[in-house]
């Protein structure tokens, strides 16, 4: 996907402020393993996701709890650091070589300021980060394990394939000798 084609998937935008915010971004290519972010550094700039992967997770004591992947076409922002200029809650590490674009958050803020257009843009991201954290909060409240197992490999079935059973154990919230034995439970259910 193009940035502009990206862009357009959060929220349509006139030629004019699409070019405006065009012009904002940086191209990068960053390695896998690279922190974008850090629970311990104020950020400085948001990211879109044009090819690769990255997980978002924080520290608990000595354990990292991954609560998100996010995939080609995604927005990867701190949104601490976006909306509070504070530092971030978590960390958020590219999991494969990642093709992005960079934007300087400063200058996105003052986009905002002269274009309502980029202003709903920028709103609509954020609403749409804080619906995705609503749905992880609740399914792990409110659903099981397996449930949720199940859930990710209806909407994301790539990620078995790219990402550490350890990350996706975490990011359900179960150990992974619980993963292993829903996933094989799953396995012997018979399919309707």
């Amino acid at each position: 996907m193009t940035l502009p084609e990206i862009l357009q998937t959060t929220y349509p935008l006139p030629a004019a402020s699409l070019a405006k915010i065009q012009a904002l971004a940086e191209y990068v290519e960053l390695p896998k393993g690279t922190l974008l972010f850090r629970d311990d550094q104020l950020a400085r700039h948001i990211y879109v996701l044009q090819h690769g992967l990255a997980r978002i997770f924080a520290r608990r004591e000595e354990q990292e709890v991954t609560f998100w992947f996010s995939t080609e076409g995604a927005v990867l922002v701190s949104i601490r650091g976006y909306t509070e200029q504070a530092l971030s809650y978590e960390t958020i590490e590219l999991l494969e070589d990642s093709r992005l674009f960079r934007l300087n958050m400063h200058a996105l803020q003052e986009l905002y300021r002269t274009d309502v257009h980029l202003a709903n843009w920028g709103r609509v991201m954020v609403e749409r980060v804080w619906l995705q954290t609503e749905q992880q909060l609740i399914a792990r409240q409110f659903r099981s394990a397996a449930e949720r197992y199940a859930d990710l490999l209806r909407q994301n079935p790539q990620l078995l394939q790219r990402v550490a059973l350890g990350h996706i154990a975490s990011y359900l919230g179960i150990s992974q000798v619980t993963l292993s034995r829903v996933r094989a439970q799953l396995k012997q259910a018979p399919r309707s």
